[in-house]
This record gives structure tokens, C-alpha cells and sequence, in this order.
């Protein structure tokens, strides 16, 4: 059984972070930001393009391939006050693949800024997608849980050009490309630039849905992916859709207190074979392919339980890893996780995430990890103090004392325990 670190005192995860050492943009080229390197207790620093010189040759690595939407919707009323949506997750469909290709209406769980002045009523918003004027309307459901449930429609009310065609057909992916706004993390205070249309993403995003990055790939340039390849190190891809729970603070004093967020996650079939192929062993960029990877096993333990689980029964909650006194090693549980998809005629795997990584959880699968500087007080300080055994002050103090950038555009470190 895994230590239960329900009573860690979150002030002892902290560090002074000057605002100064927060980066507010991006270097110019992303693979030449600083690369801080932890092996097994010692520190050096280097530059991220070298990263592949680091990797054992025939590792396999996975990246998160999720993709940043552009969730801030934002609504005026007739009195003038301003409302912004903020789009969490989908509602209906609940599917990240099909609400994306919804037409005409759909729902999701939103949070409401200046939520005090929509009492009621519906808000709407016209714009132009080329040729069609739309008219896009929302209105306010029921609270779900620390957001709105928000329904969406949206209609042609003008096209000019006969040879537009199925005006109707206009998605939701359309909707928000054309009304949203990127939602840059809010420890930048700034507004979002359009040059965060590009820098805010991994040169490999594709899968539509997260409100934040996956920030430990933004340092990653398609000459760094070819020279892993050189090097012998296969590349993996993974989905998990980063909430805007990444950036909650912890309140409570033991992060007993602190919920953690619900993430989606999108798993091949594939993915898990190849990491059987590599003895159930991975090296993870960034903190959300470590969370999808680890809970990976929990879910293998699942269905080595009970072979009737549905995808959605496979949801590995907060503490779970923490009360498990059956285990098994990283190769059988994947195994059975494979066999359940089998079985069960799945491509991909879909289901979610609440799992919570904190000094005295075991490492099952992550044996090296690509990750930026995390916040003060943060759960992710907490993953990242879990991977190196409790030794994350050597490597943020190294970090501030040799002018290391922090956060989502920050520079990079590889730790290997």
C-alpha cells in the first residue's frame, strides 16, 4: 500500500518566486530555452535542444497531443456589462470529438465572469465566419457544481453568397475559432496577443479541447523530434485535456482539503501495446501525460478486478491510488487493460482522470520526466517532489540561482530519479 499523504502541509511546498522570474512571453526560438538536468541527485543545466543526448536510445517517450481552444467567449448585455463564458468541458454531447462537430446548438459546463449582472435572459452575439452573419445566443442552466451549465445556438442570419455551401452546417469548432479568445494562465496579467495563437501550443497539438497548455511540450520544435528520432527514441502520442483546475490554488492547510480536477482522457489502443513493448516504462513530458500515464495503471487494476467495467466506471478518483492494497506490476495491469479494450472492440480508450500525485505515491510506469517550473504551493510541486523523492528544493533553488524562467513559458528541466 501506497503512504497516504492526505496530511501534507501544503507551506511546506513553498518557495519565493519573484514576479520578475515569471515569464511573460516566450524566448524567440522555443528549443533554445535552458534545460535544467536532475539525475539522481545531481544538477547542470544545458539548453532543451540537446535534450535527446540525455535519453537512453530505444526509451519511449509520450507527448500530450491535446490542443488549446480559444474558451473565452465573451457577451454583452444591453445595459452594456460585459460577460465573459469561460467553456470548462462539454456538456452535450459530452464527447470532445463530436461536440467540436455539432451544428445549429449544444451545451457546456462553463464558468461566468461578472456573473452577478446575468440574472436571466439570453445574451447573443453576432459575427461573421467569410461570407455568413450569425447570430449566436447563450443561455444560463442549472449550476453544475463551481460552474453554469451554458446552452449554446447559433443561426445564419445573413449570406450574401449563393455559393457558400450548407450555411447550416456551421460547428461549434467554427463558433468559437471566430468568437473565442485563447485563455492565456491568469499569473501572466496580461491580455492574450495573437502571437499566443501559435506560442500557447505544442508543435504537435491536434486534438481539440483543453483550456491550458501542456506547457513542458512548448519548448519541443520539429528539429527536436527529428533529432530524437535519431537518437533512437520512439515518440508516443496521448490525449488529456488540461482543466482550468490546473491552475486552482490549495486553500486548505492539508491537502486533504483540496479537490482536485476532473481531466479527459484519450488512450489508443496502440499506445498501451507499445508500452508493453518497452516493459511498461515511459519517459513523460510534461505533468498531464504523467497523470494519464499513472492513472493508466489504476485503470488496468480495475478491470483486472472486474472485466465488466464500462470506460466511464474506469475513472480513477483522487485518492484511489492511496487505498489499493492489491497490486500488480506495470506490464500486468496494462495487459489487462489491453485485453479489456479487446474484448470490448476499442480503438481508444476515453475516460477521465481525477488523480491527485503527492510525495508518497509510487511511480509505476514515468521512470523520466520533461516538466517547467511549477507554482509555489501547487499540486503539481507536489508531483514533481513525489518523482524525486522528496528533493525538489535542490532543483528549484539551482533554478533560481542561475536565472532559470518559471511557468508556462518558462525554460525546462529533465528529471530522472
Amino acid at each position: 500500500m501506497i503512504s497516504d499523504p492526505r496530511h501534507i502541509r501544503i507551506s511546506d511546498y513553498n518557495y519565493p518566486l519573484p514576479d520578475e522570474r515569471i515569464a511573460k512571453f516566450p524566448i524567440a526560438r522555443r528549443d533554445h530555452s535552458k534545460l535544467l538536468v536532475y539525475r539522481h541527485g545531481e544538477v547542470s543545466d544545458d539548453v532543451f535542444y540537446h535534450l535527446p543526448e540525455y535519453l537512453p536510445k530505444g526509451a519511449l517517450m509520450v507527448f500530450n497531443n491535446t490542443k488549446v481552444i480559444q474558451a473565452r467567449m465573451h457577451f454583452r448585455k444591453d445595459t452594456g456589462a460585459l460577460i465573459e463564458v469561460f467553456l470548462l468541458e462539454p456538456a452535450e454531447p459530452s464527447d470532445y470529438e463530436l461536440m467540436f462537430q455539432t451544428t445549429g446548438r449544444c451545451s457546456w459546463y462553463c464558468l461566468v465572469g461578472n456573473l452577478k449582472k446575468w440574472k436571466e435572459g439570453t445574451l447573443t452575439r453576432e459575427l461573421r465566419i467569410g461570407d455568413l452573419e450569425l447570430r449566436v445566443s447563450a443561455t444560463r442552466g442549472p449550476i453544475h457544481g463551481t460552474s453554469h451549465r451554458i446552452d449554446f445556438s447559433w443561426e445564419v442570419i445573413s449570406n450574401p453568397s449563393p455559393l457558400t455551401p450548407n450555411p447550416s452546417k456551421i460547428s461549434f469548432a467554427e463558433i468559437i475559432d471566430a468568437m473565442g479568445e485563447l485563455p492565456i494562465p491568469p499569473y501572466l496579467n496580461r491580455e492574450t496577443q495573437e502571437s499566443d495563437k501559435t506560442t500557447y501550443q505544442t508543435v504537435y497539438s491536434k486534438i481539440k479541447g483543453s483550456v491550458a497548455a501542456p506547457t513542458a511540450g512548448l519548448h519541443f520544435t520539429p528539429e527536436v523530434l527529428a533529432d530524437l528520432d535519431a537518437h533512437g527514441i520512439e515518440r508516443e502520442e496521448l490525449t488529456l485535456h488540461v482543466g482550468a483546475g490546473t491552475f486552482k490554488p490549495v486553500k486548505s492547510e492539508e491537502i486533504e482539503g483540496h479537490e482536485m480536477h476532473t481531466e479527459y482522457i484519450s488512450v489508443r489502443r496502440d499506445t498501451i501495446r507499445k508500452l508493453l513493448e518497452h516493459g511498461g516504462e515511459a519517459i513523460a513530458v510534461g505533468t498531464t501525460s504523467v497523470r494519464t500515464l499513472e492513472s493508466l495503471y489504476y485503470m488496468g487494476l480495475k478491470v483486472m478486478q472486474n472485466p465488466d467495467l464500462s470506460e466511464e466506471q474506469l475513472h480513477v478518483a483522487q485518492w484511489e491510488p492511496y487505498s489499493v492494497f492489491k497490486e500488480a506490476t506495470a506490464v500486468s495491469s496494462l495487459k489487462c487493460l489491453l485485453d479489456w479494450m479487446t474484448s470490448h472492440g476499442l480503438e481508444v480508450l476515453h475516460s477521465s482522470t481525477q488523480i491527485i500525485i503527492a510525495p508518497g505515491y509510487d511511480y509505476k510506469i514515468v521512470k523520466m520526466l520533461v516538466t517547467n517550473f511549477h507554482q509555489p504551493q501547487s499540486t503539481l510541486l507536489l508531483l514533481v517532489s513525489a518523482f524525486v523523492k522528496g528533493d525538489w528544493h535542490k532543483i528549484y533553488d539551482y533554478a533560481l540561482a542561475h536565472d532559470f524562467r518559471f511557468l508556462s513559458y518558462g525554460d525546462s528541466s529533465l528529471l530522472i530519479p
